[in-house]
């Protein structure tokens, strides 16, 4: 981090309940603890999925850089009536199925750079919780039970629908399940089911079955976190009626329970339309990884603010991907050349125009993430010290062969060489700029969890290899046009070099011709 004596600017967070931006001021002095709802692990998670789990994980990483100790708790609903019709579909257990998802799920998320939370409990291991909770809003008069199910009464709470600003009126039962006309009133939810024939259950007061869906994020956030805790998160398509069911749960049972800031991410959108299972327009992040690297995949996510919808497309991936690469790349770049010197004590300071655009940079990625994680602006603003990165090194290597010639002729130049260091930096003011640039870059790219997990040159291969994939080349197959555009060049038909260019440039490979040869790179496929 840049040495800055202003301390980072107020956090400010958009309150779902409020509808605004509101300071961020946790219930305990630097300690906070948040609560995001998890998946339902049937299948392989989607680009939505991403979508949500990653703009949480930049704001727990923001959290934790700005010194507070958090508590993240992000469930598996690992029962539910998806589950046991996959499970019983594949012929294998409810718990075997969702297991094996939870497992594929969490390798997903490391292939993303997720931080794992502190805990992730799944409905199962909490079914006594969620029991005692709904003996609880029943004691409370607030629930009624019939014929083995018990449903919560939104009659017996007039806050019901606070937090989505909905009417009753307009209030219709649960996606989930079917109407169940025995209820007292069509919009009251089920926060325990009786068991089917063939379902897994488990014991209760009111007989064999298992829990509604939204009851257990009520019972699994009070255990984990208190009544009173800070931040409860998930998509905006939880509003209604997930979070306004555990929101009328948990109050039902304990008045005084309280989520201080409730925060929702946006969609994904295919073609204008919610990205979703049910509507068969998904990607699972194993598709999209597929072709393209992960870091892109969280580069992308990333360039749309959390709160808007991210219009999925492959060419904004395309564009994604070549932004990553020119960061990796210039920071590749950049670590080759300082190599040499990192053992060095060089005293010379920064130079001030580099020191300038760090403090810049630093001072305005505060500002940004503090203003309700505007991470589009974050990104965008890594351009300039990128930019001033390549500059240096362009300027030092021209430098440094201007040097290497005045060696040579010392007594013919020594007037020459005195008025070059008088206009120009020296060597050591290069080093000391691109050494202050690259650790601002790095720095705050593994606070967004943008870094690399292995080294730049493994992740610019694993991009180039991202690339061949997506062009439908091979290393080999590259090579092969590389040469004959070469041959063609050299037997002046140009027409045939240009055509080859173009079409490996259609397909997103772009050919530069260097002092050593031709070499390549990825990039936005350009148009034939």
């Amino acid at each position: 981090m840049a040495e800055n004596a202003k301390p980072p600017p107020q956090l400010e967070l958009f309150n779902s309940m409020t509808k605004k931006k509101e300071p961020f001021e946790p219930l305990v002095e630097g300690k906070v603890r948040m609560y995001v709802c998890g998946v339902t692990p049937y299948d392989f998670s989607h680009i939505g999925h991403a979508r949500a789990y990653v703009a949480f994980d930049v704001l727990y990483r923001y959290l934790k850089f700005l010194g507070y100790e958090v508590e993240y708790v992000r469930n598996f609903t690992d029962i539910d009536d998806k589950i046991i019709k996959r499970a019983n579909e594949a012929g294998e257990t409810v718990t075997s199925l969702s297991s094996r998802f939870i497992n594929e799920f969490l390798l997903d998320m490391a292939q993303l750079q997720c931080l794992p939370p502190t805990c992730e409990p799944r409905v199962t291991d909490h079914i006594e919780h969620i029991i005692e909770l709904i003996t609880k809003i029943m004691e409370n008069g607030k629930a009624y039970a019939m014929e083995g199910d018990v449903y919560f009464s939104v009659d017996s709470f007039p806050e019901y629908l606070s937090l989505s600003g909905r009417k009753l009126d307009h209030n219709l039962a649960g996606s989930r399940v079917a109407v169940d006309t025995r209820k007292r009133n069509p919009a009251d939810f089920a926060l325990w089911k009786a068991a089917k024939e063939g379902e897994p259950f488990w014991e209760s007061p009111w007989g064999r079955g298992r829990p509604g869906w939204h009851i257990e994020c009520s019972a699994m956030s009070a255990h984990y976190l208190g009544h009173v805790f800070d931040i409860h998160g998930g998509g905006k398509d939880l509003i209604f009626p997930h979070h306004e069911n555990e929101l009328a749960q948990s109050r039902a049972a304990y008045p005084e329970s309280e989520v201080k800031c409730w925060m929702h991410n946006g969609f994904v959108n295919k073609d204008d339309q919610k990205m979703s299972k049910s509507d068969k327009n998904f990607f699972t992040i194993r598709d999209i990884i597929d072709l393209y690297h992960p870091m892109a995949l969280r580069f992308f996510l990333m360039r749309t603010h959390y709160r808007g919808d991210v219009n999925h497309s492959d060419k904004a991936l395309e564009i994604a991907s070549d932004r990553v690469y020119y960061i990796y790349q210039t920071l590749y770049d950049c670590e080759e050349v300082l190599s040499q010197y990192r053992g060095e004590n060089i005293s010379v300071l920064v130079p001030v125009e580099e020191q300038g655009m760090v403090n810049k940079h630093h001072s305005e990625f505060l500002e940004s993430m503090a203003d309700d994680l505007r991470t589009t602006d974050v990104l965008d603003g890594f351009m300039d010290l990128l930019k001033a990165i390549n500059c240096n090194l362009n300027d030092f290597k021209k430098l440094q062969q201007k040097l290497e010639q005045q060696k040579k002729k010392q007594q013919q130049q020594k007037q020459q060489k005195q008025k070059q260091q008088q206009a120009q930096k020296q060597p050591e003011e290069f080093i000391q700029a691109m050494f202050a640039l690259e650790t601002e870059i790095k720095n705050k790219l593994s606070i967004l969890g943008l870094m690399p997990p292995s080294s730049l040159a493994e992740a610019l291969k694993q991009l180039k290899d991202k690339a061949l994939k997506r062009a439908g080349l091979t290393e080999e197959l590259l090579q092969e046009q590389i040469e004959q555009r070469a041959a063609a060049r050299k037997n002046k038909q140009f027409d045939v070099s240009d055509q080859i260019r173009k079409q490996l440039g259609s397909k997103g490979i772009a050919l530069m011709d260097e002092p050593i040869g031709t070499i390549w790179r990825p990039c936005e496929p350009e148009s034939e």
